[in-house]
């Protein structure tokens, strides 16, 4: 017989072998364990290339922002300054000589054509922030032209028609949209009046070359008006002409 507390030879080596069967699961589970999580892991993190296009993505993106909000804001300094050279250069020789008045009312009707389609339409306001300076000026600028021609209030007619344009051009929708597609073709008249100026009486008079590389670099940044660059530089480019004509026959 048996002692007390033995185990038969049957039964204790099933249970140690049950025991050595859990002990051996246990252990290859635990081995898996961390080769399934580092396959896991391999299979969700994106490859090294994908993630440095991401990276150059992120950065190309980052400078291209940064480029734009330059542009934008130089454009606007520009524009601030834009006709200050040249209305110092009317006061200075105290002579509106070489400015072409329909070109600078025709400017004045291409921004106030402009700046009304973007008030109609609600567009933010940093979008034509520099189209209410631009008018400011020009509207100073012909008092001066008026002014040094002779009489000031031959300006009011022309102020008073500008006024009444504002109002009219959102009368009905298809005429601000009419007239903003008529816009560049008005800018460009006037750009070619003041060349045809030029060409007839081969005398630059005030015009300021400044002024006139200003509204080249303006264009220049705002691509929708490269027409408009254009032309700028070719008045400016006759003016140059001019200036040194002028400065040989002294």
């Amino acid at each position: 017989m048996r002692e007390e507390g033995e185990a038969g030879p049957g039964m204790g080596g099933g249970r140690e072998g049950r025991a050595r069967g859990r002990g051996r699961r246990k252990d290859s589970a635990s081995r898996a364990a961390p080769c399934r999580l580092a396959a896991l892991g391999a299979a969700t993190r994106p490859s090294e290339p994908r993630a440095r296009a991401r990276a150059r993505a992120r950065s190309a993106g980052a400078m291209w922002a940064a480029m734009l909000a330059v542009c934008n804001w130089s454009t606007l300094g520009a524009c601030a300054a834009l006709k200050l050279p040249q209305i110092f250069a009317v006061l200075t020789a105290r002579s509106a000589r070489g400015i072409s008045l329909p070109s600078l009312l025709l400017e004045l009707a291409g921004f106030l054509v402009f700046l009304r389609y973007q008030c109609y339409y609600e567009y933010p306001l940093l979008t034509y922030l520099e189209y209410p300076i631009l008018i400011l000026q020009d509207l100073i600028l012909l008092l001066c032209v008026f002014h040094f021609n002779g009489d000031v209030r031959r300006a009011a007619p022309y102020i008073a028609l500008l006024v009444t344009s504002w109002f009219l051009l959102t009368l009905q929708k298809w005429i601000i949209d009419l007239a903003i597609n008529l816009c560049t073709f008005i800018s460009a008249a006037s750009k070619f009046a003041q060349l045809q100026d030029l060409w007839k009486t081969k005398d630059s008079g005030v015009m300021s070359a400044l002024t006139c590389s200003l509204a080249s670099y303006t264009c220049a940044i705002l691509t929708r008006f490269v027409i408009m660059m254009t032309l700028n530089i070719w008045v400016t480019a006759t003016v140059l002409r001019y200036q040194k004509t002028d400065v040989k026959a002294e």
